[in-house]
């Protein structure tokens, strides 16, 4: 039992160095306009496609998915404050034996992961801002953002709001790692019931 946990755990902490080390190749590599709030660099992997184009950018969220909250006042600390209790939930949750099945325990692993990496953002990259050396703890605390740098839009799609075609929002690997337990979320909910039992009761007994 304490082998699987902890092999469980390791898989967390390598998604988390895997977030961290890519918005951290962002940071250091894609230079940011802090006045007008963007960064001019943008590599383009797939472009001139009429479906779809990828690109990797530099954007700081101090919100969630969607830029919900972002640029507000009251987002860096509402944020930090549920991530907090998300990673004490989903611990409550383990130990309560919630995650019965290795679907449900990849799931796991992923909003850990996911929670983690940005968590890990709000609490450091404010630190690292220009004139953060002048300003005090929770100052800095408070400039803590989100890394996104995974860039997608759909030329296809036309609104009036994208008349150049849909940008979805940009993203990073720890949003990845939480939309995925999402998915498997919902898979399971498509599994039978009896399936799943057998399932968690031959992960229990080995």
């Amino acid at each position: 039992m304490k082998n699987r946990v902890t092999i469980l755990l390791l898989l967390v902490l390598a998604l988390v160095a895997l977030d961290q080390a890519s918005k951290w190749a962002v940071v250091l590599n894609f230079p940011f306009e802090w006045v007008y709030g963007y960064s001019p660099k943008h590599i383009p992997v797939w472009a001139d496609n009429a479906w779809v184009n990828f690109s990797f950018v530099r954007v700081h969220n101090t919100g969630v998915a969607f830029g919900t909250g972002n640029g507000t006042v009251w987002a860096p600390i509402v944020f930090l404050g549920v991530q907090v209790v998300a990673l004490i939930w989903l611990t409550a949750l383990y130990r309560k034996g919630f995650f019965a099945t290795r679907i449900m325990k990849a799931a796991w692993v992923l909003l850990m992961a996911g929670v983690l990496g940005n968590m890990a953002d709000r609490l450091t990259q404010g630190f690292f801002i220009p004139g953060a050396e002048k300003l005090s703890f929770l100052e800095n605390l408070l400039n803590g953002y989100v890394v996104d740098f995974l860039d997608f839009s759909f030329p296809w799609i036309h609104t009036e709001m994208w008349p150049m075609g849909y940008h979805w929002p940009s993203f990073n690997v720890a949003d990845s790692c939480v939309c995925t337990a999402a998915a498997l979320f919902l898979l399971t909910a498509f599994l039978s019931p009896k399936s799943t039992d057998k399932t968690a009761e031959k992960e229990a007994a080995q």
